[in-house]
């Protein structure tokens, strides 16, 4: 067994899944993100939610203000779907390179969702012209009836929901956000080549224990939940098929303190600041490294039609601990409190 590589040199890649959220956490979080990929494909689901080209342009020019300067990070822009949305106005910031994708939360599926699709029977005339124009959309896919089992809502939406969406609109571009499931990446790969995949870090290192060990953990609490080891190493065997259709989106999801440590705290995890050091741990294990610069910098952007970054970013096997908790300054130098994916682990991987 040959041994390890003191350094990895990697195309810049990019982040096809994150929420950067906005006002003074925005301002707190970005540059995690911006220090690690060049581009990055933005959730809509703010309050209100962007779901106007106007909307997306205000928002583009908050998140281009906040940048570290001499950043040279791309945000991209999607618009929210809701039932009565315009799909004219989607064209528009389409054709106008407003709007990268669109993104189809069920109603009450997640944070900020409560004005997401209740019927996806009631858009036909929007899914005909998102075929039409090639424009992706991507999914959070789970369905959100009370009797169906949290950890169920996946699968039971690729069979109730996707699968006939895509029977109907062979044409459509469709990415399924942050796969949990075995049904979901066997689904991906035995589909069109129209369909993929994004999978976050998190769900490869943790199954549904680490919501429990010694205690309550609100910091493991994602949506979709993470599934049974069984599940997570079917996401691992996908991330490193060299499959083209499943691609690196982190779905960083920062809250502060008092919204995780709640009565009914938020679910997502903020693994923006250690992400690509996380997935290459990951790969490592599964002896896989030689394949991780394809999934985090290739498959992504061809999927959508984009170049290749240019830029290079290296790994230095270094250990890295990453601290319990991260104070980090928003645009008035106040400190928002932050829990990082991997907090009190060692990574031996160090983003140079």
């Amino acid at each position: 067994m040959s041994a390890p590589p003191a350094q990895l040199s990697l195309r810049r890649p990019d982040d096809w899944h994150v929420h950067l959220r906005d006002g003074a956490l925005l301002q707190a979080v970005l540059a995690s993100t911006a220090a690690q990929f060049g581009r990055a494909i933005v959730m809509p689901n703010l309050s209100p939610p962007i779901t106007t080209v106007a909307a997306a342009l205000a928002y583009r020019q908050r998140i281009l203000a906040a940048l570290p300067d001499g950043s040279g990070f791309t945000p991209l822009l999607t618009a929210y779907l809701t039932d009565t949305i315009d799909p004219a106005e989607l064209e528009r910031g389409f054709g106008e390179g407003v709007f990268a994708a669109c993104k189809l939360y069920p109603a009450n599926a997640t944070t900020n969702s409560a004005a997401g699709v209740s019927d996806l029977a009631n858009l036909s005339a929007l899914f005909e012209t998102l075929e039409r124009l090639g424009m992706p959309l991507l999914i959070h896919g789970e369905v959100t009836d009370a009797e169906i089992d949290i950890f169920d809502r996946e699968a039971v939406f690729i069979e109730r929901h996707l699968e006939p969406l895509l029977r109907r609109h062979p044409g459509l571009k469709v990415v399924l956000e942050h796969i949990t499931t075995a049904e979901a990446a066997a689904f991906v790969a035995a589909s069109s080549a129209n369909l993929a995949a994004t999978i976050t870090p998190h769900h490869l290192h943790i199954n549904r224990n680490a919501l429990f060990r010694g205690g309550l953990r609100p910091d493991m609490y994602c949506l979709p939940v993470a599934k049974r080891e069984q599940h997570r190493l079917a996401l691992r065997a996908a991330a490193i098929s060299g499959n083209p259709r499943f691609f690196l989106g982190t779905d960083s999801a920062p809250h502060p303190r008092h919204a995780k440590e709640a009565a009914c705290g938020c679910a997502g995890i903020f693994n923006a600041p250690y992400a690509i050091e996380s997935y290459a741990l990951a790969f490592e294990q599964e002896g896989a490294l030689d394949r991780l610069e394809a999934f985090a910098s290739e498959f992504g952007p061809r999927f959508y039609g984009l170049p290749l970054n240019e830029e290079r970013i290296t790994l230095v096997r270094e250990s890295v601990s990453v601290p319990a908790r991260l104070h980090l300054n928003d645009a008035a130098g106040e400190a928002v409190e932050l829990v990082p994916f991997h907090a009190g682990e060692l990574l031996p991987w160090r983003l140079a």
